[in-house]
């Protein structure tokens, strides 16, 4: 058999140099039927070994009968069934091929999406350890949101997995977006909800006129657009990069989400940037108001003017001392306000590293201020009762004129012979 070059160059010879077919095969040293052949064809000749008979073909109807009751039955079945005493690879090489003939067809579907249908979330947990202060350093969550129809990322890192951090997240990406998508996909995140959406993040839900959907348990493939952009995040964002804190980091990340959104998207053949317009066009408006902070409690300040979020202690106004506040956290701050009045007598940035004590100044000097006055305070009242219990002791006793008793022993001229009631002296 010639090769395709062989082939080529007869079909040269005789075409472009019209050359005989005798002069074809002296000048190639081959048979003229090979060059009748080679001209006879307009396809190149392909080498193919002659097909050898295999130990299965002789019990392939028995495999079809059964595979045509049970489509499913698996090779070792079969083999156990037709009594298969040979190597197992060959058998289960031709049941891999009869049994698609046996099977139901079952297309998949490909998944579209509409502008501004849904956007799945997920928390990504970076593999790198960031610096929280006080010498700390962890791996704190990343929110991560992807919108379905553009595959638009947008990213935030978060002090906690908390569902008032959540809502918070929620709201600073949405925000930028300056849009809502009609659904958010989340797995069972606890935070968000385990079989049924928390009832703090419902209100938040109403109160962007959204659905929650929460996957099914161990279903990965539900929310596969942000498990991709996970490990987009992983392997593009993060080699190579260090972060001073989680500031340094979201400002890292915003940086980098900025070019990535205008790359080219492998699945959809263009850029995320350009299908955004659409995308945010399909979506509901932000609610007119910011949300209030789900974040919040109450409770009365006592003598040691501190208030606890999460792991962390953070002074409040000495003089809140016996009142009561209410707090609220967000990503950036912890704030304190008098209940009624709506006085601030705490605001601090939020601290991310953990069982740490955060003290205002002012609260502090204000509070040293109180105590020299307490202290100078009771000092004073304690003289006092010291000073009104030493009188509390003295009794009172009329005193005379001596004269009196000069009088009264004769000492002196006068009336002395009576006493001051005017009876005699005896």
């Amino acid at each position: 058999m010639i090769q395709v070059e062989d082939w080529a160059e007869i079909r040269r010879l005789h075409r472009a140099e019209e050359m005989p077919i005798r002069a074809i095969a002296r000048h190639l040293g081959i048979s003229k039927n090979t060059v009748k052949r080679a001209l006879a064809t307009d396809r190149p000749p392909v080498y193919s070994r002659p097909l050898k008979g295999s130990a299965v073909d002789a019990v392939e109807p028995q495999i079809r009968e059964l595979l045509k009751q049970t489509p499913t039955m698996p090779a070792t079945v079969i083999a156990e069934r037709i009594g298969w005493d040979r190597g197992m690879t060959i058998l289960k090489d031709r049941v891999r091929e009869l049994r698609p003939a046996y099977l139901p067809v079952d297309p998949v579907s490909r998944t579209t999406y509409q502008p501004g249908e849904l956007a799945q979330c997920d928390l990504w947990f970076p593999p790198v350890d960031i610096p929280l202060g006080y010498g700390q350093s962890g791996r704190p969550p990343v929110l991560v949101m992807v919108s379905g129809y553009s595959r638009i990322i947008a990213a935030r890192m978060l002090p906690s997995r908390m569902t008032g951090d959540l809502i918070d997240g929620h709201w600073q990406l949405l925000t930028g977006w300056n849009a809502v998508p009609k659904m958010l996909v989340w797995d069972n995140e606890a935070g968000i909800g385990q079989g049924r959406v928390t009832v703090d993040f419902a209100a938040f839900a109403g109160l962007l006129a959204v659905k929650i959907f929460l996957c099914r348990p161990r279903d990965p493939e539900a929310k596969g657009l942000v498990e991709r952009a996970n490990g987009y995040l992983e392997t593009s964002f993060l080699p190579g990069r260090t972060f001073s804190g989680p500031g340094d980091f979201n400002t890292q990340l915003e940086r980098w989400l900025h070019v990535a959104n205008r790359r080219i998207h492998r699945t959809l053949g263009t850029r995320p940037i350009e299908r955004w317009e659409a995308d945010r066009a399909g979506m509901l408006a932000l609610p007119p108001v910011d949300p209030p902070r789900w974040s919040r409690f109450f409770t009365r300040i006592g003598r040691d003017h501190y208030i606890r979020v999460d792991t962390c202690d953070y002074s409040v106004h000495p003089l809140a001392i016996g009142k009561k506040v209410q707090v609220t956290t967000s990503i950036e701050e912890v704030i304190a306000i008098l209940t009624p009045g709506g006085a601030v007598v705490a605001r601090h940035a939020r601290c991310w590293a953990k069982h740490q004590t955060i003290t205002d100044p002012d609260h502090a000097r204000t509070a040293a201020a109180l105590r020299g006055e307490y202290r100078h305070h009771t000092a004073a009242q304690a003289a006092r009762l010291r000073a009104t219990a030493a009188a509390d002791r003295l009794v009172d006793v009329e005193q005379r004129e001596l004269t009196d008793y000069d009088r009264v022993f004769t000492l002196i001229e006068g009336d002395a012979g009576r006493n001051e009631t005017g009876d005699g002296v005896s």
